[in-house]
């Protein structure tokens, strides 16, 4: 009789785990499969960084087969560059209502899904355009490859804040951002061989050639998905263990607090705009202009024209860390800016060897990223962060789109000399606008160029002022509230107790329960005047 008595027992306990934060104790799992441990963490850390990884590889397929894409599909440069511009035309978009769609509509694993999926068919389709020697058809793929990219990065950065929060994630996004680098570089290294191997296999270039080559570059899209459908799992059982809730982006978009934006902040998009545009059409065009210029091999102008990627994969957590303990961003813009226009300039006056411009762009592209983008928290409150960020990409997908299509007319009608100008002005006006924003800054008593001893120094000032008004509010809430008139029957009562008078106070519920004849109790209150004693005393009323 024991045994059937202690399996009980045990069941019970099992039923009756104890609660944490309202959820059920946990049965011991391996460090693989735990969420809370390190291993299971870095699993999905690998998951998140790989998620982006097919996006960023694909992204630059026409700047890696330049050449083959202009010879087997017969279009000029600025045909070719509209590549780049349908990319980006839904982005002028969706970069304000990505976050939306998955806060509101997908959800962050639904969201996922889907943009990966987006990415993917525009892959396809942009292949069988080539394949099937459809020009237009490559742009419509290409559009559709938009539509999830930049949403797909939306997604990312929302996973990396659900899963890794506080100090941990400056460094997951650093981890994510050179992994996206690390596949951009890899397709400009590798796709030329793709293309040769393919022209083996057929026996012949042409539009056929360059469509199988896309095709297999597009496996990686679907290595991305992969990852997405995985990484959807491990949240909803992730969700499911630890109860906690799906990721968010937090962005509110309101498009109404456009009205409200600083000059400074206008001085940030218009850098932003300026300098980027000088950089991804630059990157987009830069295999032949090394080919024609510096008379590289093709390996050698792919190996060139992804440096920038290369210096930037490593480099981005190492300044993102530098910004974090120096401060001083509007110096750092500066001299990013500075230093991207020297290269340019030795570009295209100089003949010196192209390596030493390139590994310069490389550095002040990675630094500028980490010294402009978090200025726009420093000048915009909490609440219009997604609205000013929203707005920021959209309108830097919109001066791509229309840059890349004028670089390419550009290069067509006036050569690279004409092009480098071109870009140069355009980073001559970042350099103006870097400048006003110093002034402005300044004479405005703003802290974009605080250091950040100084800006700590003030963020703590701020926060125990914060207590202490916190402190003062609960206080006279306190007060209010003795303040508050009692009612007739608590002031009824108040009185008989300090006239020592008998105070009886109905009871119901419980007591009543235990009386079904209906008998009513009270508590009757004895109070002396001389003892301040409280004797709760049950009787039976007297009808």
């Amino acid at each position: 009789m024991a045994a059937p008595v202690e399996e009980e027992q045990a069941l019970l306990d099992e039923d009756s785990l104890p609660e944490h934060d309202g959820c059920p104790a946990r049965k011991p799992m391996s460090a693989l499969c735990d969420p809370q441990r390190v291993a299971h963490r870095m699993l999905v850390l690998s998951l998140m960084c790989f998620l982006g990884f097919g996006s960023y590889f694909c992204y630059d397929n026409p700047a890696a087969l330049q050449t083959q894409v202009q010879k087997d599909m017969k279009v000029n440069t600025a045909e070719f560059m509209a590549l780049y511009a349908w990319y980006s035309w839904p982005n002028v978009v969706l970069c304000f209502f990505g976050g939306f769609l998955i806060d509101r509509v997908f959800g962050i694993r639904w969201g996922t899904i889907i943009f990966s999926t987006f990415v993917c068919i525009g892959q396809v389709i942009f292949a069988v355009g080539a394949i099937c020697n459809a020009f237009w058809l490559m742009e419509a793929g290409r559009f559709v490859f938009g539509i999830g990219g930049e949403s797909l990065a939306v997604a990312q950065n929302t996973y990396a804040v659900s899963w890794f929060k506080g100090k941990e994630l400056n460094l997951v996004f650093g981890l994510q951002l050179s992994m996206a680098r690390i596949g951009s570089t890899v397709n400009m290294n590798i796709m030329g061989w793709v293309y040769s191997k393919a022209q083996d296999l057929i026996g012949s270039t042409g539009h056929t050639t360059l469509g199988i080559a896309l095709l297999i570059g597009g496996v990686s899209c679907i290595f991305s998905l992969l990852c997405a459908l995985i990484l959807g799992y491990l949240d909803k059982r992730a969700e499911k263990i630890l109860c906690k809730e799906q990721g968010k982006t937090g962005e509110v978009i309101k498009l109404t607090d456009v009205k409200d934006f600083s000059l400074s902040l206008w001085l940030i998009f218009i850098i932003c705009v300026c300098y980027y545009v000088a950089v991804f059409p630059f990157i987009g065009l830069g295999k032949v202009f090394f080919i024609e210029k510096f008379k590289f091999s093709p390996q050698e102008a792919s190996a060139i024209n992804s440096i920038v990627y290369i210096i930037s994969a490593p480099m981005s957590p190492v300044f993102g860390f530098l910004v974090d303990k120096v401060g001083r961003n509007v110096t750092w813009v500066m001299c990013a800016v500075v230093i991207t226009l020297a290269s340019h300039i030795m570009l295209a006056f100089t003949f010196w060897n192209p390596w030493i411009a390139m590994c310069f762009l490389g550095v002040a592209y990675s630094l500028l990223a980490c010294a402009l983008w978090p200025m726009v928290a420093f000048v915009v409150p909490e609440h219009q962060l997604g609205t000013a960020y929203g707005f920021m990409q959209s309108i830097q997908n919109l001066g791509l789109a229309i840059i890349a299509i004028a670089a390419g007319m550009i290069l067509d009608s006036r050569g690279y000399l004409f092009l480098e100008i071109f870009f140069s002005a355009c980073l001559c006006l970042a350099l103006i606008a870097v400048v006003m924003l110093y002034f402005v800054n300044l004479l405005r008593g703003g802290d974009l160029n605080w250091s950040a001893k100084k800006r700590e120094k003030l963020q703590k000032l701020a926060v125990a002022e914060a207590k202490r008004r916190e402190k003062i509010r609960r206080q006279n809430e306190d007060d209010l509230a003795k303040l508050q008139p009692k009612n007739d029957f608590s002031l009824r009562n108040r009185y008989l107790s300090r006239l020592g008078a008998q105070v009886t106070i109905p009871l119901t519920g419980a007591w009543q329960e235990q009386n079904p004849a209906g008998e009513a109790f009270s508590i009757i209150t004895t109070a002396s005047i001389s003892s301040s004693r409280f004797l709760p005393i049950a009787v039976k009323n007297k009808e």
